[in-house]
């Protein structure tokens, strides 16, 4: 097969993922009325997400606070401006916009995107989802719909903490480096707005729906017994980075 077959045979697979996930999106979305099927399940699910997930989020959110500080003294402190107000107004924007949002989002593509495809990956290829269907049971709004739903509510939630808690360990470390808390705080007050919290809770959202509907749709079509399940896990990982890095930046054209 020449270059233009495997260019066409990657063409072809391309819209086949795409055909099945749209198909996939398409019963979520019908599933949302079987309403007593998927109560129970979202609960436990925001509890795995979100709760489950919360220490590995705030010990990221305070290192990224901390160098974040400490690289913004370095860089304000050789330009020989007045860091000590300044470095609370960068750090500030640097976090709510950018920082807190996408490396949790980053973080939790790891471990929840890699989570939900290996469940349901195991689940597919030791047919307890066939088994699902033949008891009459809606897979899909028993395994899919909860997930989808709590990554939607738990994500913008642990962006929260995580721009909190990243503010605080900036905090600290600027503590440490000389300058009051005074400064600091009237630094991140002086160029502070609304929109940039606001701004960091939408981009979680769509990062949120991004890894759980990557990672439903890996692991629901998986094949291939155990290798198959490590490869729609690996498959889920990468393809909800690389969708993470996308809307970073189409948000960020749209709404800056």
């Amino acid at each position: 097969m020449g270059p233009l077959g495997h260019i066409g045979t990657y063409v072809i697979k391309f819209f086949e993922h795409m055909g099945r996930f749209g198909t996939l999106v398409l019963q979520t979305a019908r599933a949302l009325t079987d309403f007593p099927t998927y109560a129970h399940p979202t609960l436990k699910q925001m509890v795995r997400i979100g709760v489950e997930s919360l220490p590995i989020v705030l010990v990221t959110s305070t290192f990224t606070g901390m160098v974040s500080s400490l690289q913004t003294f370095y860089q304000l402190k050789s330009a020989m401006v007045p860091v000590h107000t300044m470095v609370g107004s960068a750090v500030e924007k640097m976090i709510f916009l950018e920082l807190a949002p996408s490396l949790t989002a980053l973080v939790l593509a790891g471990r929840v995107g890699a989570t939900i495809a290996a469940e349901l990956g195991t689940m597919r290829v030791t047919e307890q989802i066939d088994a699902l269907e033949t008891l009459a049971f809606n897979p899909v709004a028993y395994l899919v719909v909860p997930r989808v739903l709590a990554g939607m509510v738990m994500f913008p939630i642990l962006t929260i903490f995580s721009m909190t808690v990243g503010v605080v360990g900036a905090w600290v470390v600027s503590v440490c480096s000389g300058i009051s808390s005074a400064d600091f705080l009237y630094g991140m007050r002086l160029f502070f707005k609304p929109w940039d919290v606001y701004y960091g809770i939408i981009k979680s959202v769509f990062f949120g729906l991004s890894i759980v509907s990557v990672g439903c749709y890996e692991g629901f079509f998986a094949k291939g017994g155990a290798e198959g399940v490590g490869r729609a896990t690996t498959k889920a990982v990468v393809v909800a980075c690389l969708l993470i890095l996308m809307w970073n930046y189409i948000l960020a054209l749209i709404l800056l």
